[in-house]
């Protein structure tokens, strides 16, 4: 099996990394949209997070990978119910996959051998407490984004059908990368993702030989470069964990509270998503930091993520949404 590119190893690509680090922290920030040119190290940074994040504790048995034995779902008949550290797991979801293929559906061999009626579980049941993957998320097909919008806004899957009633939890951290060249993203899913990242090519000379550099010495020297790297890596997971354990005790100061509300107002963002967002995402970055309490610099860091993707489009303002929240920080934040 071939081991990850490390996730530290990634030349640049400062803010799709501090994004993804950022849902390991709290993954109740709600999934990150990655959208750029094809390779960009958009699918890489995804692998490499796999390798990164720390382990989760599970009932050995489960097929959801619940925490305890009393939350396994009845259906799954658990007998195994010791508690071993898998890898977080890090599932994809392939383009023109099958709804049952996704939600889990009747089991045909054992219907079909042994007379019995048991439930097989999807992509979603394999994704509880971890992350879900999707390339090219924007050329997914609708009835599969409709059944994501409700499975990600329930956190739970439902499956009536053949006879089956089936529910089990489906809590997962929601990563879609994709090419906007390829298709717009509905606004319904769009507003699924906590934080939205544009990435582009290296516009440096010296970053893309590095890029080059690192590439080359994974494939002809990968021992020697994964034992550097994978010590990064090591270096990041335990900030992460710690940045865990510190995150209920950040404190949000009222006045950081008034600008997240002023921002979004400015900004003109639908709904309160926004500001709820970049309220969360700003203190796990204050935890990552190790800071006792928000201040306006995890703001002005956060806001390009949180709040970009959701503003309302403007044919006349050639800048872009980047520029606009850009405007917007340096008003409020001044």
């Amino acid at each position: 099996m071939t081991v990850p590119f490390p996730f530290s190893a990634i030349v640049g690509q400062d803010q799709m990394k501090l994004a993804m680090v950022l849902t390991a922290i709290d993954p109740g920030i709600g999934g990150v949209l990655v959208f750029g040119d094809r390779g960009t190290g958009k699918s890489t940074a995804v692998r490499a997070l796999a390798a990164l994040l720390p382990p989760v504790t599970a009932v050995r048995g489960c097929p959801v990978n619940s925490e305890r034995p009393e939350d396994c779902p009845d259906w799954a008949g658990v007998t195994d119910t010791a508690l071993v550290e898998r890898p977080t797991p890090v599932v994809d979801l392939p383009l023109g996959v099958t709804e049952d293929r996704v939600t889990g559906a009747l089991d045909i061999e054992r219907a079909l051998t042994q007379g019995e009626k048991a439930f097989e579980p999807g992509l979603l049941a394999r994704a509880n407490r971890g992350y879900l993957y999707i390339d090219e998320v924007n050329l997914l097909e609708d009835h599969i984004v409709d059944l994501l919008l409700d499975v990600a806004q329930s956190g739970v899957n439902a499956v009536e059908r053949e006879g089956l009633s089936v529910r089990h939890a489906a809590r997962f951290v929601l990563v879609g990368s994709g090419n906007p060249e390829e298709g717009e993203l509905r606004p319904q899913l769009l507003d699924r993702f906590g934080l939205s990242v544009e990435v582009t090519s290296p516009d440096s000379i010296e970053d893309r030989i590095e890029v080059i550099r690192r590439r080359s010495a994974y494939e002809t020297e990968a021992e020697t470069f994964l034992a550097h790297w994978q010590a990064e890596d090591a270096a990041l997971r335990d900030r992460i964990l710690a940045a865990r354990a510190a995150l209920a005790g950040v404190a949000m100061p009222e006045d950081i509270l008034r600008d997240c509300a002023n921002l979004s107002l400015a900004l003109g963002t639908d709904g309160l998503r926004g500001e709820l967002t970049l309220l969360r995402a700003a203190r796990a970055l204050a935890a990552h930091d190790g800071a006792a309490a928000i201040t306006r610099d995890q703001l002005r860091a956060i806001a390009p993520l949180a709040l970009g993707h959701r503003l309302r489009r403007d044919p006349l303002d050639e800048a872009g949404s980047t520029a606009r929240v850009t405007r917007a920080v340096a008003d409020v934040l001044a």
